[in-house]
């Protein structure tokens, strides 16, 4: 199977994107709205076709991206039934199982952070997606949502700590840089659930534990009761230029859209002054400012105008494109492939050599 965790250091949120193979059809669980480019571009760049988004509880603390992987990728939301949202394709009760290829995940309802919690488990029960209900050596919060320590206590004991004792758990949330750990460590060492602590202990634990509420919560959990879709329509990409988002996060434009319009964008060559009027040569009309100069240079350059940068490979313009958007460029792409491509596909330089 593929599989990868994603995370957010905003809301130190994880999201696991799961595929087959064989089919290559994937799901994600638990993606985050301002992370929607860089889901998408780790699905396109491995061949995937998203099916599904699972959402393990109404969120309080970020916004789903489930409403713009829909709009972009067709794929389908799927939440619990109890969770009171609305815009799902799909409301999913205890034990319903969710496909994607020859695989699937069941749906284990356990309340207790919230009302309608669910907990993911891989078909062969080698894998947990836990949410919130149970983190590392630690639980989610009981005290809004619906939440029920006494729920969450027995729900945690019956539908997860029921699973083999080698089945990894992965956590909505870590705090500490943690990533995974497995249903035996969590009974042994998990100081508010483990197998020692009564539920009356836990609920005692719980119930004072006094801390404020999530500070995007106001905002979170209205839009998350509507899968994530915004008051107002969002563009996902910029629309200056048919750009592609990299996994690395960087925007890029094709060398043959840039050669149909040269005169429509501005164009910075981030070499050095010997690369540039070297053998590659340059793209025409393209200023040199080397990338160390870059930062005391961009007052030069237009904000208004989309600005497209340039060097041998795409590795230093690369750096440039995230150098420009910290100085408050919003329309800035790197060329794909940087020179190197541009004179493989044989468009016009000037200077160079043949």
């Amino acid at each position: 199977m593929i599989f990868r965790q994603l995370f957010d250091p905003q809301s130190s949120t994880y999201t696991y994107l799961l595929a087959d193979p064989a089919t290559r059809e994937a799901l994600l669980i638990d993606p985050v709205f301002e992370q929607a480019r860089r889901d998408i571009a780790l699905v396109d760049e491995l061949g995937l076709r998203l099916k599904w988004t699972l959402e393990t509880h109404v969120h309080a603390d970020h916004v789903t991206g489930a409403w713009l992987l829909r709009q972009k990728l067709g794929s389908r939301i799927a939440i619990s039934a109890a969770s009171g949202a609305e815009g799902a394709d799909s409301y999913l009760k205890d034990l319903d199982r969710v496909a994607f290829g020859k695989r699937h995940v069941e749906a284990r309802a356990t309340p207790g952070h919230t009302g309608g919690c669910m907990t993911y488990v891989l078909d062969d029960a080698s894998m947990a997606f836990t949410g919130d209900a149970l983190l590392i050596r630690g639980c989610g919060r009981t005290d809004f949502q619906q939440g029920d320590p006494g729920k969450l206590f027995r729900s945690v004991r019956a539908q997860i700590f029921s699973l083999p004792d080698e089945c990894t758990l992965l956590p909505g949330h870590d705090y500490r840089g943690l990533t995974a750990t497995s249903v035996g460590e969590e009974k042994l060492y998990n100081p508010r659930l483990g197998e020692s602590v009564g539920e009356g202990d836990f609920v005692g634990y719980m119930t004072h534990l006094g801390l404020p509420h999530p500070k995007q919560m106001e905002a979170a959990v209205p839009a998350n009761l509507k899968c994530g879709k915004p008051l107002h329509q969002t563009a996902l990409a910029p629309e200056w230029a048919p750009l592609t988002y990299t996994f690395a996060g960087i925007w890029e434009v094709q060398p043959h859209w840039l050669e149909e319009h040269l005169r429509e964008v501005q164009i910075v060559d981030v070499r050095e002054p010997a690369e540039f009027n070297g053998p590659l040569g340059h793209v025409p009309g393209a200023r040199l400012i080397p990338l160390g100069a870059l930062n005391e240079k961009a007052s030069s350059l237009k904000k208004s105008e989309p600005l497209v940068v340039v060097c041998r490979s795409g590795a230093r313009s690369a750096q440039a494109t995230v150098l420009l958007g910290k100085a408050g460029f919003d329309k800035v792409a790197n060329l794909s492939g940087g020179m190197l491509r541009w004179r493989a596909q044989r468009f016009a330089v000037e200077g160079g050599t043949e």
